[in-house]
């Protein structure tokens, strides 16, 4: 058997995300392999920001919903940090006080940040964090450095339904690169960056079957419409693999 599948269950499974990938242990019987070859270190980048992203969506998914807060944070001008260590040292007594404040209210706080220096030299510091009723003034009230701007995650941007668009915007660094409008690669906006989660949302476990043999077509489970789909090939074995996000039509979370 050398096809392992790995099956993810979220929201109470309205939400179901499947990996698809040859064991290289064992070969795949009847798929022509790609020579193997060292991965690039271009290729390894990509890899890691993929298992970045995989593990910030993951997250949200577990932890957060539609009505928790997307805010950012900024910084007057006089009150930048020098450093990203100064900016760290600003989040972490920041988020010790909303800590604190959730503590009072008997609800635990969930964090996702990203603390960006843009590469004109401005910082600001984006953060997913489940919402009490009144997190947003707590937000503003303990936040010192400048502004701050929140909505909830449904009217974020970078908003879409399995969290896809919002995990790449929350963990982007200073090899990120937006499309333009005429379908060309933009400059990077960001100079250096900064990702870090609280450390309360373990990442849920994976249903793992084996399979003796790779369906070409994928068809979406009764009830259950595919949201996202991805191939490719594995630079380190060679094989192809896949990943697939599937939603239920009527949701009940």
């Amino acid at each position: 058997m050398a096809i392992k599948k790995k099956t993810y269950s979220f929201r109470g499974g309205d939400i179901i995300d499947t990996e698809e990938y040859h064991d290289g242990k064992y070969g795949a019987p009847g798929e022509k392999r790609i020579k193997r070859k060292k991965a690039t270190p271009e290729e390894m980048e990509r890899v890691n920001k993929r298992n970045k992203e995989k593990r910030c969506r993951q997250r949200m998914l577990t932890y957060f919903r539609e009505g928790d807060l997307f805010a950012t944070l900024t910084y007057k001008v006089e009150e930048r940090p020098p450093d990203m260590t100064s900016a760290k040292k600003d989040f972490s007594k920041f988020i010790r006080k909303i800590r604190t404040e959730y503590k009072k209210r008997g609800i635990e706080l969930y964090w996702i940040r990203n603390i960006e220096m843009g590469t004109r030299g401005a910082w600001h510091i984006h953060l997913i964090v489940n919402n009490t009723g009144d997190t947003a003034s707590l937000i503003q009230k303990v936040w010192e450095h400048g502004g701050v701007y929140i909505e909830s995650i449904k009217d974020s941007k970078s908003y879409d339904e399995d969290f896809t668009k919002l995990s790449s915007y929350m963990t982007k660094d200073g090899k990120t690169t937006e499309t333009k409008k005429d379908g060309t690669e933009g400059k990077p906006r960001v100079k250096e960056s900064n990702y870090s989660t609280s450390r309360n949302m373990p990442l849920p476990e994976a249903r793992v079957k084996k399979m003796t043999r790779w369906k070409k077509k994928v068809k979406p489970r009764a009830g259950y419409y595919i949201a996202h789909m991805h191939e490719g090939i594995n630079p380190a074995t060679g094989y192809r693999f896949r990943r697939v996000t599937q939603i239920r039509l009527n949701r009940r979370i």
